[in-house]
């Protein structure tokens, strides 16, 4: 059977519906060879009319089994075990409601065809109705305390004498939906199964043709050259202003105006309504989704930041020619200095971020100061610049007071776990090894050398040992 054949039999079988003809309504759904989850759910609706309820629960399960999302007709699958006193059943059906309500205090199902509001507070008052038929008073109470939060003004007398109800121990009667409400199809759709004669008959106006009957087309008339061009809708630049979400269910549209969306999928909300619909832009196209399929996704700030920072060293690379020049001290610090530059520049960088006279401090190529390492006014830096990689070099500094008198003491570490980089500038180590200090970059993180490797890593990975524990 078509699609065309299919809306139409639908539409017919829903006219019959509205006149209270019921019977052949229900008639005609039953000869639809294919139908969708909301076909089956408006003839399980009509067998529950009819109080056919073994035939509503296989219409019913065909639904859920066409759509697992659809909520309204796993309550109405609830009603149905309710009537046939299978409470089990009828709990698991009302809490799996409760579930594709997603956390909302209603769904309104009239943008898919059916006029008719699915609220959280009938749910919960149905499951408890449910707990109070197998015993479970407690948890009925517990359920209805729950609906408070969900109630709507229109709900709170219901709720209220639920609740007087279960304190005594009587049960009270459940909230049922409208049966002889039922999914409509798509109006647009509808009427385009009308045939229309968009062109009309042809008639002859004047013919130099004595009776002349040819009923064909006037010429092609002249284009206009140059017309205007129709300016493209800018969707991209406003999807950037809407709420990014993930799709997490599959979503088949019904009508014009929704969109087709996948698991997995980002669109950004532009627009949520009270009726649980949310207005979307995916793939620079807009429409509607149903709110309760998407969940919001959080783009870390981290992230951001990272790619600001790419940029923005990106952009130094390509309008920087400096050298960059890592100084390790007892703190590691950087400073910039033109290309080749002499030694005197170097050290007037280095002791004005030090606050400390050029006299008072020792540059090195190695972590030890010796006759070949030291850097000094006598130095030829075109060998000390030969060092450089990708406009990057490191020195070790020392100052005079560290210089003068006793050498200081290496402190070495030992690492407590494992710690695998995920920045080039971070130190990977493994359980066990030996870390040398370098500096104290601040309280969490410390600067060290492992390995022939130099890096930072977490202070709360390593301990401190002794010089002899080695």
């Amino acid at each position: 059977m078509s699609f065309v054949d299919t809306l139409r039999q639908w539409d017919e079988a829903v006219t019959y519906a509205e006149r209270q003809d019921f019977q052949e309504a229900l008639r005609i759904f039953l000869s639809i060879q294919e139908p969708n989850s909301k076909i089956c759910f408006d003839i399980g609706c009509l067998h529950l009319l009819n109080q056919e309820l073994d035939a509503a629960e296989k219409a019913f399960d065909c639904s859920i089994r066409k759509d697992e999302h659809l909520a309204v007709a796993f309550f109405q699958r609830g009603i149905t075990f309710y009537r046939k006193k299978r409470y089990e059943e009828s709990l698991g059906d009302f809490q799996q409601a409760f579930k594709a309500l997603r956390g909302n205090q209603l769904i309104d199902y009239k943008a898919l065809g059916l006029r008719c509001k699915l609220y959280a507070c009938d749910v919960l008052h149905n499951m408890a109705l449910a707990e109070a038929q197998l015993g479970k008073w407690e948890k009925a109470q517990e359920n209805l305390v729950k609906a408070l939060n969900y109630k709507t003004e229109a709900k709170l007398n219901i709720i209220d004498r639920a609740l007087q109800s279960t304190l005594k121990q009587k049960l009270f009667k459940p909230v049922e939906f409208p049966s002889k409400e039922l999914f409509k199809p798509n109006k647009h759709y509808v009427a385009e199964l009308e045939k229309k004669d968009y062109l009309g008959k042809a008639k002859v106006v004047a013919s130099v043709v004595p009776q002349d009957e040819f009923s064909g087309f006037a010429p092609l008339q002249p284009q206009v050259e140059d017309g205007p061009t129709r300016p493209k809708e800018p969707e991209v630049l406003r999807a950037l202003e809407g709420e990014p979400h993930t799709v997490l269910f599959e979503f088949v549209p019904e009508t014009s105006d929704e969109l087709a969306v996948v698991p997995g999928n980002i669109v950004f909300v532009l627009q949520k309504g009270a009726d649980n619909w949310a207005s979307v832009i995916f793939n620079e196209r807009r429409g509607l989704v149903p709110y309760n399929y998407l969940e919001r996704l959080e783009i870390s700030l981290a992230s951001k930041q990272n790619e600001v920072r790419n940029k923005l060293l990106s952009f130094q690379k390509t309008t920087d020619n400096s050298y960059i020049v890592k100084v390790r001290f007892t703190f590691t610090f950087t400073v910039r200095v033109p290309p080749g530059s002499p030694y005197a520049i170097l050290i007037e960088k280095i002791s004005k971020k030090l606050n400390l006279p050029s006299t008072a401090i020792t540059l090195s190529l190695t972590s030890e100061a010796n006759e070949r390492s030291v850097i000094d006014a006598n130095t030829d830096m075109e060998r000390v610049w030969s060092h450089v990689k990708d406009r990057h070099i490191t020195l070790w500094c020392k100052t005079k007071e560290q210089t003068d008198g006793e050498p200081q003491t290496e402190i070495h570490l030992v690492a407590l776990h494992s710690y695998e980089s995920s920045n080039p500038e971070d130190l990977s180590f493994h359980e066990g090894d030996t870390i040398t200090l370098l500096s104290r970059v601040n309280q969490d993180w410390l600067e060290g050398k492992c390995k022939g490797n130099t890096g930072i890593f977490p202070a709360s990975f390593v301990e401190e040992v002794p010089v002899n524990g080695q």
